[in-house]
């Protein structure tokens, strides 16, 4: 089992972006299962999240495309979810090569960012 984690900024976007807004993730991925639990949450943003969802695979400050869409609903502050990964996913997930990001109306590209870690519980 591994604790997954992020803290996301507007600095960590792959151009920094000005802002108030933070965010965390937290969450749990279970090797013998493939199952991934995130809890992602945000504040003080530009505006409501339109968008939101782990990238991957992607060192800090590279772009990669989305592999897991949160799901939330208008003025939501956070997302939860479970979802099982492919190998791929999982090899990826364990090598901090996925990311967190936050999309605002204003910051179409991502308010805010986080690289996610995981560590052997």
């Amino acid at each position: 089992m591994y604790n997954i984690s992020a803290t996301m900024n507007g600095a960590q976007e792959s151009t920094a972006v000005t802002t108030n807004g933070t965010g965390t993730v937290t969450g749990t991925y279970n090797k013998s299962t493939k199952t991934l639990s995130y809890n992602v949450t945000w504040t003080n943003l530009s505006g409501n999240a339109t968008l939101a969802h782990f990238h991957g695979p992607a060192a800090p400050g590279t772009n990669a495309n989305v592999v897991i869409p949160f799901t939330f609903t208008a003025g939501a502050t956070s997302a939860t979810g479970t979802t099982t990964l492919t190998e791929q996913q999982e090899s990826d997930l364990l090598s901090g090569l996925w990311y967190a990001n936050v999309h605002t109306q204003a910051h179409g590209s991502g308010e805010i960012r986080g690289q996610v870690t995981a560590t052997l519980q």
